[in-house]
């Protein structure tokens, strides 16, 4: 558990400017593993330097993998790697690696989801029959992956949750992939099937993954597949994203070198900044060609009032007058992670926002619904709360009316942090951020960018 630090955050009046995001975790944690899998050797620049990133590093070093890491010179916050790929199954989990029948292995992968969900379905590849354990932090211990356990056992995995809760740790017997035919629910998150999907390839028979039910955070798959096709293997999907078939007998071919685009989650901080302050930014490193679903959350904010131009590799945001930001109702289901931020634009907007389809922020790196709710709550804002919604009513006089010496809990959750320093952008009252640190996560330093690209006057 981190510190109990506080900072206490402006009081600011406008955010504008030009900002380069950090790596996309998403994106940083998608390409590790395929340069694990991968046949040749892979250079990935632009790395996050985060807790995540170092779980999936460790996990990484525990395996066998070779790799080297060093500081992007020139660019803070970045690491450059090299990887060794290994074409197929990780070298610890390979006949010949000293492992014996019954050997055992732990992998420790912190509250990286990104990590544990794709890492539980890659190592039951390996052929030496270790049974390696998968876990994390308490609050991962209450994140539920037993979808992707079930879908892995219908393709002859011997793996389970070992406490019985349907969340780590898992166990997996590393004694290689089936393949087969598959139903997978997607309705809790959109890893499980990227997991599977991942794997796939190394299948001794052909894959085939039926959704059962809704998937939710489509983008995050549709990413997966780009860059499955992008480094060699062929993924066949069905009509609305229901059904995937990943013939047997592929490897991943590594490009050589890739590029890690900016956080698009973390552009929605400063869309959003620019947006509730009437000024302009130009978020640098994730553009109209990029692999990210939440690079659209530019055009949520066109919806509350801003004007929106694209480019290639950036987007540019200039907000309405102060005071006439609008309310909204709008499905985040694709974005539930820049949906937080939406939830404090909120704050500043004239009349009711309503987020919708949001369930799975009760299954992420907290509670985030139950935490939103009481965090906007504090600060004067009425919140309806449902399953998966909520409405949120603004304080009466709007940013004006929220209230002064505030502070916000951020439940060892890094987005909490991020998006709620936004508060402080109502240009007459400080909030404070309790265990800021926790951005370390995916953007450990958030703060100092959020200082050089905000004003007091």
């Amino acid at each position: 558990m981190r510190g109990l630090e506080k900072l206490e955050v402006g009081p600011r009046a406008t955010m504008s400017g030009r900002v380069r995001l950090p790596g996309s975790k998403s994106l940083t944690n998608r390409l590790l593993l395929l340069s694990i899998l991968a046949e040749g050797e892979t250079v990935l620049e632009n790395v996050l330097d985060s807790d995540d990133i170092q779980a999936m590093l460790g996990a990484m070093r525990a395996l066998g993998v070779t790799h080297e890491v060093e500081a992007e010179e020139g660019v803070p916050g970045a690491l450059r790697v090299k990887v060794v790929g290994c074409a197929g199954a990780p070298p610890a989990l390979r006949r010949g690696s000293g492992k014996e029948a019954g050997a055992e292995l732990a992998l420790n992968l912190g509250n990286a989801g990104t990590a544990m969900r794709p890492l539980t379905a890659a190592v039951a590849l390996g052929d030496t029959d270790t049974l390696v354990t998968l876990d994390g932090v308490p609050r991962m211990r209450e994140r539920p992956i037993e979808d992707l356990v079930v879908a892995m056992k219908q393709l002859g995995v011997d793996c389970k949750c070992t406490l019985g809760t349907g969340c780590p740790p898992v166990a997996v017997r590393a004694s290689g992939l089936r393949g087969g035919r598959c139903q997978l629910s997607g309705k809790i998150s959109s890893q499980f099937l990227t997991a599977m999907l991942f794997a796939a390839p190394y299948a001794s028979e052909d894959v085939e993954i039926e959704i059962i039910d809704t998937l939710v955070s489509v983008p995050y798959v549709e990413m997966t597949v780009k860059l499955m096709r992008r480094w060699g293997v062929n993924v066949e999907v069905g009509e609305g994203w229901g059904s995937f078939r990943i013939p047997a007998g592929q490897c991943y071919k590594s490009p050589g070198k890739a590029f890690v685009e900016g956080d698009a989650s973390s552009a929605s901080y400063f869309l959003a900044g620019a947006t509730v302050t009437g000024s302009t930014m130009v978020v640098e490193g994730c553009g109209k060609d990029s692999l990210q679903g939440d690079v659209f959350f530019a055009d949520t904010m066109g919806q509350m009032g801003a004007q929106v131009e694209w480019g290639d590799t950036w987007v540019k945001v200039t907000g309405p007058p102060k005071g006439e930001l609008k309310g909204i109702d709008v499905n985040m289901n694709a974005m539930p992670d820049a949906a937080m931020t939406l939830a404090v634009a909120a704050l500043f907007a004239e009349g009711q926002t309503a987020i919708r389809d949001v369930y799975n922020w009760r299954v992420k790196e907290t509670e985030r619904m139950v935490a939103i709710v009481t965090e906007l709550t504090k600060l004067g804002a009425t919140v309806e709360e449902g399953r998966d919604y909520c409405v949120i009513t603004p304080p009466a006089g709007g940013a004006q009316g929220i209230l002064d010496n505030v502070a916000i809990d951020t439940y060892d959750d890094h987005r909490m942090a991020m998006a709620f320093a936004l508060v402080a952008l109502n240009g007459k009252k400080a909030v404070t951020i309790n265990d800021p640190k926790c951005v370390a996560k995916t953007f450990p330093n958030y703060f100092v960018k959020f200082e050089e690209t905000t004003t007091a006057q």
